[in-house]
């Protein structure tokens, strides 16, 4: 191209958020014994690809034009990047562990869906796509969000498809039966939403009004006090998508959604030096 533009971007980030994705690839080539001769970039600079990708969603081909390498390259770098940071990410028993050690008496659990692009892959039940969320109208997929009382995200879990509700994807991940082992006592419990009822058990979720029955003043003033609290648990969700244009639309497998969740809170807690 005989008139082509070019610009400097600057990214979001710390130097020191650099430094450790470059210190975790550094780690993963020396752990495959790859020679410091044989990649087309170096570690810092595959960390500056991945990280213009998860915070800028910077198309691929253009991430190729940049840094001047193939698109099939281009690809690898990037998801060794996200298995890393997805590694680096803290499990369930972590995130409980630094909660109790914060001193929080309640989490929140809500769902995300993560669009997309158009996936034609049949679901269960004919006619309906597996990855088609049909509250939202679009291709997605969900991720469950644990939070602390604040909204801060605590840890996000495998992916899910976008068809399938909330508990329905908790309940594949034995989030009901794991947190009412590990957390769930008289001064800890799970806050949630409806989208839960069918755990209320486990989870603490409003009253449900049903028709022609109404409320009693108690059960009304109790669903007041409960929507104000777990309402924060949406601000996990809308951090990770205002803070990573990547978890917008993604346009990679969408299997592969849960680890770049997962890598984008690694990304996270460390830029603002936060567990819990």
């Amino acid at each position: 191209m005989s008139h082509a533009v070019t610009y400097t971007a600057v990214l979001p980030v710390r130097a020191a958020t650099v430094d450790w994705l470059t210190g975790l690839l550094a780690a993963e080539r020396a752990a495959r014994g790859t020679r410091h001769d044989r990649r087309a970039l170096s570690c810092r600079e595959q960390a500056i690809l991945a990280l213009c990708w998860f915070y800028d969603a910077t198309r691929i081909r253009q991430l190729v034009r940049d840094h001047r390498i193939g698109t099939s390259t281009c690809y690898r770098y990037l998801h060794e990047a996200i298995d890393v940071l997805a590694a680096a990410a803290p499990g369930l028993d972590e995130a409980l562990t630094a909660a109790r050690a914060a001193g929080h008496t309640h989490l929140g659990l809500d769902g995300t869906v993560i669009f997309t692009d158009r996936v034609r892959r049949p679901g269960p039940n004919p006619g309906v796509h597996l990855w088609w969320s049909g509250k939202h109208h679009r291709h997605g997929a969900n991720i469950q969000v644990l939070t602390t009382p604040d909204g801060w995200p605590l840890h996000t879990s495998r992916v899910r498809p976008g068809r399938e509700k909330d508990v329905t994807c908790a309940r594949r991940q034995h989030l009901p039966d794991l947190l009412a082992q590990r957390w769930n006592d008289p001064t800890h419990v799970v806050l949630a939403d409806l989208g839960y009822e069918g755990e209320a058990a486990i989870f603490v979720v409003p009253d449900k009004n049903h028709r022609g029955r109404g409320l009693s003043v108690d059960q009304r003033t109790r669903n007041l006090l409960h929507r104000a609290t777990p309402a924060l648990c949406e601000r996990g969700n809308s951090l990770l998508k205002t803070t990573f244009a990547a978890l917008r639309q993604v346009s990679l497998c969408p299997w592969r959604i849960g680890d770049i969740t997962a890598a984008a809170l690694a990304l996270l807690h460390h830029e603002h030096d936060r567990a819990a």
